[in-house]
């Protein structure tokens, strides 16, 4: 079976359902609970984990992550990092090739994990890296979970502050919610079947057109407004010809600067010759 759409507008997303995570939900933020949520979790064979920070609103300010969410079909435990730090179990965890975890974008989760304490990841996989096989065009969890399964997970609690001394009901279960997306979505990957890497690209094609018309679209409406009638549009086949002939230019430039260079430093180091061989035969 294969996937009927491909990629999903915000105009549909905002009118599904939504859809949250039901389970139980465990904040671990005392040291003594690590151990008996780490023995559950390495039970699992495979589980769904997302991370927070504190969101930061000036370029060039980051957070330390704040909280790491791990989830299975019927619980998730959210680990205060701010309260427990990165426990040794926990990095064994992630470390543990008996256990698949999976995230979105993960690996910048897993280097936000490891500059809290430095572990060797296993058997961590990233469903971005995944749903170019199946022909998927988005990448954001919200509009992949739309696609797998018609409903949307909100993201209302995203930018709220996750260094709190207490995690609000709203932002347990949005949190709870992300883990566990990321686990279905995986599981109903597998259950599809991927696409030849040509179906990838006939698709990445016709997504390409589809932004170009919709682009094309608006400046023409602009126009419109302004009392200007839009010029007409070059076909596909046409744009494609245009930008071969920008890229040969491009190339043609490139081989002619390159000369150029070459002949200068020829001649630099000529003229460095002939005035070391002056200063000789002056001495």
């Amino acid at each position: 079976m294969r996937y009927p759409i491909h990629h999903i507008s915000k105009d549909l997303l905002q009118w599904m359902p939504v859809q949250a995570f039901e389970g139980e939900v465990i904040v671990v933020d005392q040291p003594e609970q690590v151990a008996d949520a780490v023995q559950y979790l390495r039970a699992q064979q495979t589980v769904g984990v997302d991370t927070e920070s504190r969101p930061s609103f000036q370029r060039g300010i980051h957070y330390p992550t704040a909280l790491v969410q791990i989830a299975s079909h019927e619980r998730c435990y959210l680990f205060r990092l701010t309260h427990v730090g990165m426990p040794q179990e926990l990095a064994d965890f992630f470390a543990d090739p008996e256990v698949c975890k999976v995230g979105l974008a993960f690996k910048d989760d897993i280097n936000g994990l490891r500059r809290r304490r430095n572990f060797t990841p296993a058997n961590c996989i990233d469903i971005q890296k995944m749903v170019v096989q199946y022909g998927l065009l988005d990448l954001g969890l919200q509009k992949l979970f739309a696609i797998c399964f018609g409903r949307k997970i909100s993201k209302a609690q995203q930018l709220t502050n996750w260094e709190n001394t207490r995690l609000t009901p709203e932002q347990a279960r949005y949190a709870s919610t992300d883990a566990w997306a990321t686990l279905l979505i995986y599981e109903d990957l597998l259950a599809h079947e991927p696409l030849s890497p040509q179906e990838v690209a006939d698709l990445q094609r016709e997504e390409k057109e589809r932004m170009i018309e919709h682009q094309q679209e608006v400046q023409d409406q602009r126009l419109r407004e302004q009392g200007i009638e839009p010029p007409p549009h070059l076909t596909p086949e046409e744009r494609e010809a245009h930008q071969k002939a920008k890229r040969r230019e491009a190339r043609k430039r490139k081989r002619q600067n390159k000369k150029i260079r070459d002949n200068e430093k020829k001649n630099s180091t000529g003229d460095a010759a002939n005035s070391s061989a002056r200063r000789k035969r002056g001495s």
